[in-house]
């Protein structure tokens, strides 16, 4: 674990080994926009991570010699850093990436498990979940709890047209029905009979 002397994770590899295993996982993060490996490596990538946004918004010739020999293929994944990524996080002025533990992947060695992901994008989890977590207080006619509406301030600060995204997001939640809400409530109606109906019918 990092911290006191130690000034990073050596995640039992040496040095290139190390670097290597980061590289790539930056790599497949940029990518992708969320990998899931295990909690120290996520930690550690998240660092690299980060470093290559600045570089990207930035966006000089110095930072992009550096960001091309941190990426594996950075032909194909240098205009999607200069171009969709650092117009996403231009005028967020820090916390790119998001780290979110998960249940251990391997059921033989129960390691800490986790997913990298960048904020604000296609695949936030959180963003998800909160739109998700609206729209079911919404179903049942109550308000949202304090983490909720947090949250949900959280995710859409940032983002291009933050608002009118997340309300479409709650609908797509809302029509899917995760929780089977609308077939509790339809059941539950269904069922509200009065007791002299209910002696009637006996």
């Amino acid at each position: 674990m990092a911290g006191g002397l130690v000034k990073y994770r050596h995640l039992s590899r040496n040095s290139a080994h190390r670097q290597a295993l980061l590289r790539n996982l930056v790599t497949s993060l940029v990518k992708h926009e969320s990998i899931q490996t295990s909690w120290a490596k996520a930690k550690e990538a998240q660092r690299l991570a980060e470093k290559l946004i600045t570089l990207a918004k930035r966006n000089n010739e110095p930072c992009r010699r550096n960001a091309q020999a941190i990426l594996f293929t950075p032909h194909d994944l240098m205009p999607k850093l200069f171009g969709e990524l650092r117009e996403r996080y231009l005028n967020r002025p820090g916390g790119y990436t998001r780290v979110l533990r998960t249940e251990p992947k391997s059921t033989y060695d129960q390691g800490d498990s986790a997913i990298l992901e960048f904020v604000d994008g296609p695949k936030d989890m959180r963003f998800a979940v909160t739109a998700a977590a609206v729209a079911r207080d919404r179903a049942l006619g109550r308000e949202s709890t304090d983490l909720t509406l947090k949250n949900r301030l959280k995710t859409v600060r940032y983002r291009k047209e933050g608002e009118k995204v997340f309300e479409t997001m709650v609908k797509t939640m809302g029509k899917l029905d995760l929780g089977n809400i609308k077939s509790q409530t339809a059941r539950g109606s269904g069922s509200g009979k009065t007791k002299g109906e209910d002696a009637a019918a006996a």
